[in-house]
């Protein structure tokens, strides 16, 4: 039975060399590949860009209020597999009806994406995603101080910020980046949490 898989990470772990690495061993194999991503990702436009250079068009660019049943309909014959990039950036209803896809057509869905945004909270999508998913699987990248990432601070021109709007795609804007980090440094760096005044203050 075809499930639903999502495949979470922060920035930097490569998410995408993971999802183009999965659609050539399909295809390798004869299998029949499907990629898509949200058209609000404007990094690479119609194309899956890996921060090692490797380049691949994907097939449908989806917009947040896209019905995915009409999206799909007539183009799932003899499909082994739908790959989804930035899956964090799609719509709850489209994340279940994926699920639902996967189930009814017998179709394996592997969703790519992050699990949180930058102030920490979990995007919509991955929320769904957690949800829903048969099986979850988290990608590894470590922070500066060499413990696992699993957070993402926002830079503007140097300064982490916890304000502003969810989706700022970096490279869209001038003096933006984005910094996986491990819990510790989040809270300490992002958050600005006075590890040793909240001991003191908690003797």
């Amino acid at each position: 039975m075809a499930k639903l898989l999502f495949k979470y990470a922060t920035m930097n772990s490569g998410k995408t060399m993971d999802l183009l690495r999965t659609a050539y061993n399909y295809e390798e194999n004869n299998g029949k590949v499907i990629i898509i991503k949200p058209k609000v990702d404007t990094k690479g436009n119609n194309k899956l860009s890996s921060r090692l250079g490797i380049e691949r068009k994907v097939d449908f660019l989806v917009c947040y209020d896209d019905n995915l049943f009409e999206l799909f309909k007539g183009k799932l014959d003899n499909i082994d597999v739908i790959l989804v990039d930035e899956a964090q950036f799609f719509s709850k209803k489209q994340i279940e009806d994926l699920s639902i896809i996967s189930k009814v057509m017998n179709i394996d869905v592997i969703c790519y994406g992050l699990r949180v945004n930058f102030r920490g909270e979990l995007f919509e999508g991955s929320k769904k995603l957690f949800e829903v998913a048969d099986s979850l699987d988290e990608l590894v990248t470590l922070c500066k101080c060499r413990n696992v990432a699993r957070f993402v601070g926002r830079k503007e021109d140097g300064v982490f910020k916890v304000d502003g709007p969810e989706i700022l795609i970096d490279g869209s804007v001038k003096n933006v980046e984005y910094v996986p980090l491990c819990k510790d440094c989040y809270l300490k760096e992002v958050k600005n949490i006075d590890f040793d005044k909240i001991k003191e203050d908690l003797k």
